[in-house]
């Protein structure tokens, strides 16, 4: 078995102590050293292969938390392989060469088609990427395996575009007040059309739910931005507005003189918007708790109800943690970096070597190489805590806070249903977009 090939087995249990003891017949077993090693690991050998081993990567993430995720004392298997990712990134790259082609052939045409490229090109991406969302959403499940039963979906990808575009359109018009509206309907379409072999899922989640629990929310962070914004309009007539037109200093200064609520709202505006900027990062692990506990407790298939009890405790600790790993590998990577380089910028001057490389093209060269890998070595760090602290502590406390109703269902259900193509994996890794 080559280093390639290599897959992640469930963790055994061991001395280690898990962060939360788990209350329900849903549990993950895992635990955080080992992913750790998996991290660090791919990090040094997606340096080495300039990337390319991300494939294999995400593969033996996804089998680490597939596997040490229990429902009633039987663990998730995932099956994707990354020779699947591989091909599918290639397929949909080739997909996506004549796209571009187009949208760039389409900017130098004349009139207005050529002018309004860059917002057909935007429009059409925007549709193609719902599109892969839905479809790498697919091949992801028909990955996943419970009980020897794969779960597959159902449902037009071209379908679930539409409605998502839709959607958030009217959540950008609406200032995200349309946001728990949209969810429930986006993820009642995925989820009628989710099948656990051949048993059916639904999301049952209320929409006003969650538009009553976020309000109090969107009122802190949103509503002083919109009432300044109201304010600011309710200051200008056309009489104001011929008075700007002229540009100059003079039609400004009389604009001010001439106006002096608009400037006052301005002033206001400037604050709510610095209040929404700091307000928002502090009070988003209250709403993504909000939303996961919402979601989850929506899930069903069959007679099978989830229930989560995921506390906004859990989500701030994942990311103080995250913060506070970061804060310590960049002062430790920063002092470490300062001092390689102060050793051998003393050993190059004292070997003659400093002055002649100061100047010359060759030094250049190396600077440059010596930057992008210290980039390099930074961003795979965050990354790499990024997923542990993260991505792994959001999805045991997601795990570890949820319980199952009426699971005897789950001894009656039948396999049905086929591995479905990677290109929709791929299309969505190209694109940058979808889930994990």
């Amino acid at each position: 078995m080559t280093t390639f090939d290599a897959t992640v087995p469930a963790a055994q249990p061991g001395p280690a102590v898990l962060l939360r003891v788990p209350s329900g017949p849903i549990q993950f077993l895992g635990f955080e050293r080992d992913y750790w090693r998996l991290l660090i690991r791919g990090s040094v050998l997606l340096a080495l292969t300039l990337g390319i081993y991300r494939f294999w990567l995400t593969t033996d993430m996804r089998r680490f938390l597939w596997s040490n995720t229990d429902a009633l004392g039987e663990p998730l298997e995932y099956t994707g392989s990354a020779r699947e990712l591989l091909i599918g990134f290639l397929i949909a790259v080739a997909i996506l060469i004549p796209f571009y082609t187009f949208i760039f052939l389409l900017a130098f045409t004349e009139g207005l088609i050529g002018q309004l490229a860059g917002v057909i090109g935007l429009a059409l991406a925007t549709v193609l990427g719902h599109y892969a969302v839905y479809r790498a959403r697919r091949y992801r499940l028909t990955r996943t395996i419970y009980r020897g039963v794969r779960f597959h979906q159902t449902g037009s990808a071209w379908h679930y575009a539409g409605l998502a575009i839709l959607w958030w359109t009217i959540v950008i018009l609406t200032l995200g007040l349309a946001y728990p509206l949209a969810q429930s309907r986006l993820e009642r379409f995925k989820m009628r059309n989710t099948w656990l072999g051949d048993l059916q899922g639904r999301f049952e989640a209320s929409a006003t739910t969650l538009f009553l629990r976020g309000f109090m929310m969107w009122l802190v962070v949103i509503g002083p931005l919109v009432a300044s914004l109201i304010a600011m309009a309710a200051t200008l007539d056309l009489n104001a507005l011929q008075d700007l037109s002229g540009g100059d200093e003079d039609s400004f200064r009389r604009f001010a003189e001439t106006h002096p609520g608009f400037a006052a709202a301005f002033g206001l505006a400037i604050a709510a918007l610095t209040w929404s900027l700091l307000a928002a990062p502090l009070l988003y692990p209250v709403f993504q708790a909000m939303v996961l506990r919402w979601w989850t407790s929506g899930l069903r298939f069959g007679d099978v109800a989830v229930t989560s009890h995921l506390r906004i405790g859990e989500v701030y600790g994942t990311y103080l943690r995250f913060i506070g790993w970061s804060i310590v590998f960049g002062t430790i990577g920063t002092i470490a970096i300062l001092l390689v380089s102060v050793v051998i910028g003393l050993g190059l001057w004292s070997s003659g070597l400093g002055s002649t490389l100061q100047d010359s093209q060759a030094g250049q060269i190396m600077g440059a190489v010596v930057g992008v890998g210290v980039y390099v070595m930074f961003a795979l760090g965050y990354s790499a805590i990024y997923q542990v602290k993260v991505r792994l502590g959001l999805w045991r406390s997601v795990v570890n806070s949820s319980e199952l109703s009426n699971p005897t269902t789950l001894e009656r259900i039948s396999s049905v249903g086929a591995p479905a193509s990677p290109v929709g994996e791929g299309l969505a890794d190209a694109l940058n977009v979808g889930g994990f």
